[in-house]
């Protein structure tokens, strides 16, 4: 729970200064044994990995699709395998990472993600392949709230910790850019399955060094992994997921769709009333309930939303209205990138000096500024780049950044750290469900246009609500 009190911790925590010598945004550590740095390094360098492989093969798509054959249905079910697995997965990995303890879990799922990221990399057909990207979100979900919870030991103090979420915040917009920029880069230059290549070298190097770097955790004796919770969480959450990507092909109406989102619909009602009579639950309810952490679990999944919406349909409407190759397109968005890296960069010491409530709101309304301008200007085939699409791949990023920054210092505020893996499993999940629920949203409204504006009035309406409650 946030409360008054806890809102003076996340001031305190984020206003302390960092040792002279080491920029603000990765603080000193006291753990004896443990470089702060080099295994802070490590940790980020895992969970963008784990998102660039979400978005890896979104501009190869088509490539695959005539190498195997593929009708657009099962290109849809390739595309999203491994994010309905992550995302279905991530609070029974929280959990688990809870339970045995922070870098056990993270060794565990490392392996099944390395394991899955070679048979995807070496796969002789789609079958493989998909089955693959299955299991990769597997190790993903088991792999990205351990290394939450690895992040707190490494950081055992609230203001070094503060400090160290405001950074891991962009982390995983960083690397959802990278897959888009450079799996088009690689799928040109060479064939797609290089992009899969850099999951398995990223696993493998973690593998490596995560003894070396990363300091023991202790596990959270006598819990139990509420495993009737898990069961109905990962059925729900993967099958609502399944029923929203089919959107993408099938009417709202069709039993395609209808069958899975009810099915799942069902199992997350009966996962609410499980929890509330567990002794253990998975997702104890008060969790959720902190008007703090709902705004920073709504931020995270708009931003997420936002950014993937944009790419999806700048991406769509470069190359096919415009005639742009795909080196062409992953081109167009370097300045998104760019403007990532050093909005990210400022991210923490913003929040040191007004607070991550206020960065956060400021990164959404600055975000929503830039899909409006990408809504009027960039999508309109004659205007040109430089001031059709450019100012609004700048403002965009620059929001996102901030905003994403904020939020995960908001969420994780307050958190105990024997539940440091539930905080990031929730936090994924609300990550990995919001492109889906958005996108799939967004396709009712036909224009690309009117969605790109509809997504900006989302954020500028969170933004708002939020400054009216504070």
């Amino acid at each position: 729970m946030f409360g008054a009190q806890s809102s003076k911790n996340t001031t305190a925590a984020t206003s302390s200064g960092p040792a002279p010598g080491l920029p603000p945004d990765l603080p000193p550590g006291p753990d004896p044994g443990t470089a702060p740095g080099p295994a802070f390094a490590l940790l980020g360098a895992v969970q963008m990995s784990l998102i660039f492989t979400l978005t890896s093969l979104v501009v190869p798509l088509p490539r695959i699709g005539r190498e195997f054959s593929l009708d657009r249905d099962d290109l849809i079910l390739l595309s999203a395998a491994y994010g309905l697995t992550f995302s279905g997965l991530l609070l029974c990995g929280g959990r688990v990472a809870d339970r045995f303890g922070g870098r056990r879990a993270l060794t565990a799922g490392l392996l099944v993600f390395a394991a899955a990221s070679l048979a995807a990399l070496l796969a002789p057909g789609p079958q493989t392949l998909l089955a693959a990207r299955f299991a990769q979100g597997a190790g993903a979900a088991l792999t990205a709230p351990a290394a939450m919870a690895v992040l707190r030991a490494v950081f055992p103090h609230p203001a070094a910790y503060g400090r160290a979420m405001a950074t891991w915040g962009g982390l995983s917009i960083l690397g959802a850019t990278a897959g888009n920029l450079l799996s088009g880069v690689i799928s040109t230059l060479a064939s797609w399955r290089s992009a899969l290549a850099v999951p398995v070298a990223a696993a493998a190097l973690a593998l490596v060094l995560a003894p070396r770097l990363l300091p023991a955790t202790r596990a959270g004796t006598g819990r139990s992994l509420d495993l009737p919770g898990a069961l109905l969480a990962t059925a729900g959450i993967t099958l609502a997921g399944y029923g929203l990507v089919l959107t993408d092909a099938h009417p709202w109406g069709s039993a395609s769709v209808v069958i899975p989102l009810l099915t799942g619909a069902a199992l997350l009602i009966g996962f609410l009333i499980v929890e509330r009579r567990a002794q253990d639950p998975l997702l104890p309810l008060g969790f959720l309930r902190d008007r703090r952490r709902a705004f920073a679990l709504t931020a995270i999944g708009l931003t997420a939303a936002g950014t993937a919406t944009t790419f999806v349909l700048l991406s769509l409407h470069l190359q096919q209205d415009r005639g742009w190759s795909a080196l062409q397109t992953s081109a167009a968005f370097v300045p998104f990138a760019v403007a990532l890296l050093v909005s990210g960069r400022t991210a923490g010491p913003l929040i040191a000096r007004y607070g991550a409530p206020a960065v956060t709101t400021s990164g959404l309304a600055v975000a929503a500024t830039g899909l409006a301008l990408l809504a009027l200007t960039g999508l309109a085939s004659h205007t040109p780049y430089a001031y059709g699409l450019l100012p609004g791949l700048i403002l965009l990023p620059a929001g996102v950044a901030g905003a994403f920054a904020g939020a995960a210092v908001l969420a994780t505020d307050g958190v105990e750290p024997q539940e440091t893996g539930l905080a990031g499993g929730v936090m994924n999940t609300a990550m990995e469900l919001g492109p889906t629920v958005v996108l799939a949203a967004l396709l009712t409204l036909g224009s690309d246009a009117t969605s790109l504006a509809a997504t900006a009035v989302a954020f500028a309406a969170a933004a708002f609500l939020n400054t009216r409650t504070e």
